[in-house]
């Protein structure tokens, strides 16, 4: 059976503080551990009024603090806006204060707007350039300390903290194959080049001291409800929010409507139906269809659910259905 994770934005609602986002996140989290959820990841997301989980490896450790057992992480932390040193320090401590329990999946992008992203580097002109090395600097970190070692990340040194490769394009399918580490790759947003992406990093696979075997993961929205219309509508949520990120307007999660009719122009819908084309959104019976088809045509190793669901309720509803389905209940 393959593992089912959760992607979490930590999304601040219309009319809500990026408090209580983070709390309902936490109580997610929660939820989806009962449910028997592998992972619960986080992604780095800077200036947008919509999305609390900002501070990563703050709202890791405060997922990490408040669940037991299952395993939290990044999907992903932005690596270029960051010296590898600094992440290692923190996935260190993490992994120090919650043993076995963290991941840490790294991402190209700097997760913002070009403004922000200057604001946010280290004065490199274009870090995403020095993404490999960085990369490799990061793991170097995490291995054990050798005599001598002139910089060390305490913690982190010899704690062989789990490093994912994510990406929505072919370059970090490449790279993960090259240096033998797991893959995600975001269809749920960019669902273009998953089957490309999905073939170059199984095709070009290294074995590594850390994986011996190909592992690919793939995240989708999955928005379920006891019957297709209602479903369809908690979808509408990020339907609007996405149209007003494309329009530079990005703010808090709205809440659902009835219909997208006068919300979106033509070429609007055209390109959110084609972002979210792998989407599942429907009865439970429909998701089933939905993941079987998913699952059967990308055959990837685990499957990683996202959705940006307006009402707390229906929210742990939608991702207890999917647990269901999941199981065959």
């Amino acid at each position: 059976m393959v593992p089912f994770s959760i992607l979490d934005l930590s999304p601040i609602v219309q009319g809500g503080t990026a408090g209580e986002a983070l709390q309902r996140s936490l109580d997610l989290a929660r939820h989806a551990e009962r449910l028997g959820y592998r992972r619960y990841w986080v992604a780095e997301h800077h200036n947008m009024p919509g999305i609390a989980s900002a501070a990563t490896a703050v709202v890791v450790g405060h997922l990490a603090a408040g669940t037991k057992t299952i395993r939290v992480g990044s999907g992903g932390v932005m690596l270029p806006n960051h010296a590898p040193l600094v992440i290692a320090e923190q996935f260190g401590t993490l992994e120090a204060l919650f043993p076995g329990r963290i991941d840490l999946g790294l991402g190209r992008a700097p997760g913002t707007d070009q403004l922000t992203a200057r604001a946010l580097r280290r004065g490199h002109q274009d870090p995403a350039d020095s993404f490999p090395d960085d990369v490799r600097e990061l793991q170097a970190y995490f291995r054990p300390v050798v005599p001598n070692q002139a910089v060390q990340a305490v913690p982190g040194g010899g704690l062989a903290v789990p490093i994912w490769l994510l990406g929505s394009s072919l370059f970090s399918a490449q790279l993960a194959a090259a240096l033998g580490l797991p893959f995600a790759f975001a269809s749920h947003f960019a669902p273009d080049y998953l089957e490309e992406a999905l073939d170059i990093y199984r095709e070009k696979f290294r074995p590594s001291e850390t994986l011996k075997q190909p592992y690919a993961m793939a995240a989708i929205g999955v928005y379920a409800d006891d019957d297709d219309a209602a479903a369809e509508r908690l979808f509408t949520s990020q339907q609007q929010g996405f149209v007003k990120l494309r329009r530079g307007m990005p703010g808090p999660l709205p809440p659902p409507v009835d219909t997208m009719d006068g919300l979106w122009s033509r070429v609007e819908e055209a390109m959110v139906r084609n972002a979210f084309r792998e989407a599942v959104v429907g009865s439970p019976a429909t998701v089933k269809r939905g993941l079987e088809n998913f699952l059967e045509r990308t055959q990837v190793d685990e499957l990683m659910v996202v959705s940006a669901i307006f009402d707390h309720a229906a929210r742990l509803r939608s991702f207890e259905l999917v647990a269901q389905v999941r199981k065959g209940k």
